[in-house]
């Protein structure tokens, strides 16, 4: 999916930028195989709007969630799945963002943020992490 229309200013113009959870977003980090089996069930229950997914595509291949800042902390996640957000205690946590298109290795977008979904919605991960 490409999303030119929409870009938000956190999502960098070409490349890739870190950016710090808190500010623009929180994220919800889970590892390999199961990050991408929940971005998935995510995306078919969301009908491909599910809102921003960024994928790193080398070592860990972790996957990040984007949910609106403050959002990360609301919940109780289970284990496995990492919270990163300006609630982190004295820790700062920067996420790769990828742009929207041109090569972002090694990051990819899994889902684009849109008008009608800039960010995961917390809840519907929820239940796709405990699915």
């Amino acid at each position: 999916m490409n999303n030119a229309l929409h870009r938000p200013g956190w999502i960098p113009a070409s490349g890739h930028r870190l950016r710090v959870t808190g500010v623009h977003f929180d994220a919800v980090r889970i590892e390999g195989v199961w990050g991408e089996l929940v971005a998935e069930w995510l995306i078919g229950a969301t009908d491909d709007d599910a809102g921003p997914i960024v994928c790193e595509v080398s070592r860990g291949r972790w996957v990040y969630f984007l949910l609106a800042p403050g959002e990360a902390h609301r919940y109780d996640w289970p284990l496995g799945v990492q919270r990163l957000g300006g609630r982190s205690g004295c820790t700062v946590t920067y996420v790769g963002i990828p742009a929207l298109t041109g090569n972002t290795w090694p990051l990819r977008w899994y889902s684009e943020p849109t008008p009608t979904a800039p960010y995961v919605d917390a809840g519907a991960l929820l239940a796709a992490v405990a699915r």
